[in-house]
């Protein structure tokens, strides 16, 4: 009985592998063109303020629909006039605040800056639909 040498079984099998393995790169180059990610909200708070204020603003947005875009929460702390902080989305302030040092009126404070922050980006996303810019790209406005 004639065997093959193993060498060629060995070529066989990877060259079956690479084959797989080529399908499997392309499908995956196609899947991460495809997957953006989004809805993060980013900490960038210093302070214990900062911490709360992040804590409650990311959970009261949680509660809602899910972001399709991402934010960042910067905070700027000042032994006298308490913290500043702000909300980003694409480099452009959407929030500002001085927040007390007083950490029990943080909720509602979070609360509301959430809920602004949905309706600010609804509104962002409703002029974008509008926007006549045919014919002029994104980065030439």
């Amino acid at each position: 009985m004639l065997s093959a040498p193993a060498d060629v079984n060995n070529d066989i099998d990877a060259g079956a592998e690479a084959e797989a393995g080529g399908d499997a790169a392309v499908d995956d180059a196609a899947a991460a063109d495809d997957a953006i990610l989004a809805g993060f909200v980013v900490n960038d708070t210093i302070s214990n303020i900062g911490h709360e204020f992040y804590r409650y603003f990311s959970e009261r947005l949680r509660d809602g629909d899910e972001l399709d875009v991402n934010l960042v929460v910067h905070e700027r702390p000042s032994a006298r006039w308490g913290s500043l902080i702000w909300v980003e989305l694409d480099g452009v302030i959407l929030y500002q605040r001085f927040l007390p040092p007083n950490i029990s009126l943080l909720q509602p404070v979070a609360y509301s800056a959430a809920d602004w922050i949905r309706e600010a980006i609804a509104q962002q996303s409703l002029e974008r639909m509008f926007q006549d810019n045919f014919d002029i790209e994104g980065d030439e406005l």
